[in-house]
């Protein structure tokens, strides 16, 4: 690594590039008012965020390929230039289908372009700290959430939903594009080396190489589990707080934050723990809890605390899970090709998001469908148990045979 480069300057520029990307989760912020507005049905407006969802995670499918042409800034500056046109051509429309498009399908896309790969790069940069950095950079999208919250519903009360959106464009502009002259491209000469652990891999697979081996599927079906208990969870908390607990609906209103805060303590501190104890273990350990959360939910009588505890715990499992998954990925697969290879796991997020909410309707209401996320939860506790990286067993059974043999000859 040569001594020109300044890693905490690459941490500050992810930090601002994701806090402006994280900006878009306010997006319920918008339902009411544009229905109000223009006169949409809410639900037909509520389908914005699902698109926005499902752009996103397509996005990462192609990013590390683009990001290879053009490299990492310029990839970043053009997703924060296009992001922020975005929603500023969106306070000069009034057609439903131009909000679909303009905030689904572009904000979408160029949201999870420079996500994935501002987020890919980091771990590159601290491949010793995977975790760490990784709950790092996941944290401060969530921050970026959290805090435009009520930057924007101070711009919608104070200057209406068309021009919230200009002053939003504006201001994630700004945000992305002035990380992005921060971030430094990490590649093999001026990353530092990788230490030698039991989760290191031999070699760097390509997505074809990955997509041959049983363990891409099997950590699919993990993220896919954590991300539909998570985002159903967040997408129906204030309805499940009124219909399943029986509180009021300002007090209901209340777990919405609870949400957003435990969901960012679970991405900075499961993170940071699974450099410590291990992924697995910390992905086990949040799939149980949630798999109990959800239980609780759905056969205990609710009060405040019970709901307030469960909802808390779930927010907090789901933070860690999205956060420790882009680690997993390198530590099974290697770094070279991260970007490109978490792409194709991350789709788990993207189908979870529209599962969960798609078995509610199809199953009949919160009930059934919490009882089919916690079947998933037990399925992927024990893939999570069992699974290990790619010819990691074969390496520890040919050292087994070797130390034996040595054993034998020494014994001799």
């Amino acid at each position: 690594m040569t001594p020109k480069v300044n890693r905490w300057l690459i941490i500050l520029g992810t930090i601002i590039v994701q806090m402006g990307l994280g900006t878009i989760y306010t997006w319920s912020l918008f339902n009411q008012p544009l229905a109000d507005k223009f006169g949409w049905e809410l639900s037909s407006v509520s389908i914005t965020f699902s698109i926005t969802s499902f752009a996103l995670a397509f996005a990462t499918l192609f990013a590390g390929k683009i990001q290879e042409r053009i490299g990492i800034r310029r990839l970043i500056l053009i997703s924060g230039i296009v992001l922020g046109l975005g929603l500023i051509f969106s306070s000069m429309v009034s057609s439903l289908w131009l909000i679909y498009l303009l905030i689904g399908v572009v904000v979408g896309f160029a949201d999870g372009s420079a996500y994935i790969t501002s987020l890919s790069n980091l771990i590159k940069w601290f491949p010793n700290q995977k975790g760490l950095v990784s709950g790092i950079s996941v944290g401060a999208f969530g921050t970026g959430s959290l805090v435009f919250k009520y930057v924007n519903a101070g711009f919608l009360q104070s200057f209406g939903v068309s021009q919230t959106f200009l002053y939003w464009g504006i201001i994630a502009m700004v945000m992305i594009a002035a990380g992005s002259f921060l971030v430094r491209e990490a590649t093999e000469a001026n990353i530092p080396a990788q230490a030698n652990n039991k989760q290191t891999v031999e070699r760097n697979f390509t997505v074809k190489q990955m997509l041959r081996t049983k363990e891409a599927y099997l950590l699919f079906i993990i993220l896919f589990t954590a991300c539909m208990s998570g985002l159903y969870l967040i997408g129906i908390v204030k309805d499940a707080g009124v219909q399943l607990a029986g509180l009021d609906v300002s007090t209901a209103a209340n777990a919405v934050a609870m949400v957003a805060i435990f969901n960012t303590a679970g991405r900075i501190i499961l993170g940071a723990m699974s450099d410590k104890v291990g992924r697995m273990t910390v992905v086990a350990g949040a799939i149980s809890a949630t798999a109990l959360s959800v239980l609780v939910l759905s056969y205990v009588p609710l009060n405040f605390g019970i709901f307030f505890a469960c909802v808390s715990v779930i927010a907090f499992c789901f933070g860690g899970n999205i956060t420790v998954f882009p680690a997993i990925v390198a530590d099974y697969f290697g770094l070279k090709n991260q970007s490109k290879n978490y792409g194709i796991i991350y789709q788990g997020f993207g189908l979870g998001a529209l599962t969960g909410s798609f078995l509610s309707v199809l199953l009949g209401g919160f009930h059934v469908t919490f009882t089919v996320i916690a079947v998933m939860c037990a399925v992927s506790l024990l893939i999570a148990i069992f699974i290990s990286p790619p010819g990691e067993k074969k390496r520890q059974n040919h050292k087994a045979v070797v130390l034996s043999s040595q054993q034998q000859l020494s014994n001799n």
